[in-house]
């Protein structure tokens, strides 16, 4: 441990030998595999099934170009990610990294942007479950769950429930343990690509080159622009990162999870997307809440399909929120084992291996503000939070190579520092086209986490109290 102040860094052998302590040890059940179905879960959801008919209306056909160059854009991050969770096989993703080399204040500030980043992402995508829920049984059975009990008093309603439902029913396959969540992730991820497949072979099975024409209407500007809005449904592969400590062979799996689930995910969006284009114009789809589903429908004249696709969107949705809430639980259970937030939070389950108790307020909070709020432009915070943390992840793995040059690496990112800083590049450049009220709520937000930090984090780390065992 390097200093005592708000700099002080955590030494990288003391984070590894921690993940055995008695009683916070998480159980190493997870694999390649598994992992890999984790980043395709978290990344392949809402977006797919929506931003290529916002992406199409702004690039037109160029949207393919769109998707390639935010495929790009994650990628560079992507690779540090890889080396680091390789590097340091301990949960808490960004934070515990950062925590090995910016220092503990700066650790706080990203746990903290964390903490907002994945619980608003899952009540969020919680309630957009719900939607799509009621789609898919309009679509499938005509009829939907009444607005009283399927939005929030803001919007109509009195409490969305299915959004309480699908969290808490997240929540406690959670706690059941890892293997069986993975186990059910799995299931789902191959299930929504069997949908996209099918999606995929119907468009090309009714293809036409009329729609690529113009192909890029609004020159590289429309491209650009699209990319940015893109961007974010590629979020996802460094919820793979979170898992470290509960992979079996770290070293290995993790590299592989964080790149091939990104290159999977961007072969199976070129491919829808350019499905889309040969069977239905950008006109026909940026409009819809549903471009697949009208792609299908308008162009190919399978309305009936319509249902298929949205049975799609709501497994899709579910893996989500299984992937974003079990990545939420374990950067909360890294803070709360370091001393920041009460290590009592921090006990693993005796036969389950997970940390139960963490998991249950955590779902309890998020399924309470799913329920009642209606989360709009605050989640616009998500996309911030997220490049924050590619920043950060960026520079560790510079820091560290002159730090630590004789740390063990199993993955080592190609001709640093050059490519981490096309990834902070990257990140810096999609962070200044946000609105500035979403950089108003985030500074916002980081102020109510200093104090927390002032008041209680500081006092009670590790780094100051290594010998207390409560909180």
């Amino acid at each position: 441990m390097a200093g005592s102040g708000l700099f002080a860094i955590r030494d990288v052998g003391s984070l590894i030998h921690e993940t055995s302590e008695e009683g916070t040890e998480l159980k190493k059940a997870v694999g390649v595999t598994q992992l890999t179905a984790m980043g395709v879960g978290a990344i392949i959801g809402t977006g797919i099934f929506v931003v290529i008919g916002k992406g199409s209306g702004i690039a037109g056909p160029a949207v393919i170009l769109s998707f390639v160059l935010a495929a790009v854009a994650c990628a560079f991050s992507a690779l540090s990610y890889a080396e680091l969770a390789s590097s340091i096989p301990v949960s808490g993703s960004a934070y515990t990294y950062t925590y090995a080399t910016l220092g503990e204040i700066v650790a706080w500030i990203i746990g903290w942007d964390l903490i907002l980043e994945y619980g608003v992402s899952v009540a969020g995508i919680a309630i957009g479950w719900g939607g799509n829920l009621n789609a898919f049984l309009d679509a499938a059975f005509g009829f939907s769950l009444p607005d009283a009990i399927a939005k929030s008093p803001e919007d109509g309603g009195m409490f969305n429930l299915p959004a309480v439902f699908v969290v808490l029913a997240i929540t406690f396959l959670l706690v059941r343990g890892v293997t069986e969540s993975a186990r059910v992730n799995l299931v789902m991820v191959v299930i929504k690509l069997v949908v996209l497949v099918f999606f995929i072979v119907v468009a090309f099975a009714n293809f036409g080159t009329g729609n690529f024409h113009p192909f890029a209407p609004a020159g590289v500007d429309g491209i650009t622009a699209a990319a940015a809005i893109i961007f974010f449904a590629y979020i996802g592969f460094d919820a793979v990162s979170t898992g470290s400590e509960e992979a079996r062979n770290p070293a290995r799996d993790l590299p592989w999870a964080i790149i091939g689930s990104l290159a999977i995910c961007t072969v199976f969006y070129v491919l829808t997307t350019v499905g889309a284009l040969g069977i239905a114009s950008p006109d026909q789809m940026k409009d819809s809440d549903a471009p697949l589903a009208a792609a299908l429908d308008e162009g190919a004249g399978m309305s009936w399909a319509a249902g298929i696709l949205a049975l799609g969107a709501v497994i899709a949705i579910t893996s989500v929120v299984l992937v974003i809430f079990y990545g939420q639980t374990r950067i909360f259970f890294a803070m709360c084992r370091d001393g920041l937030l009460p290590r009592r939070m921090a006990t693993v389950h005796p036969r389950y291996g997970t940390p139960a108790k963490l998991t249950f307020v955590l779902g309890g909070l998020i399924a309470i503000l799913a329920a009642l709020v209606p989360l709009g432009t605050i989640v616009e915070l998500v996309n911030i939070g997220t490049l924050f943390a590619f920043v950060l992840v960026n520079i560790g793995v510079i820091i560290l190579r002159r730090t630590r040059p004789d740390m063990p690496r199993p993955y080592r990112v190609p001709w640093s520092p050059v490519l981490p800083l096309i990834g902070v590049a990257f990140a810096v450049y999609l962070m200044s086209d946000l609105p500035w009220d979403t950089w108003v709520r985030f500074v916002a937000w980081l102020a109510v986490g200093l104090l927390i930090y002032g008041l209680y984090g500081y006092r009670h780390s590790r780094l100051r109290s290594p010998e207390r065992s409560g909180s």
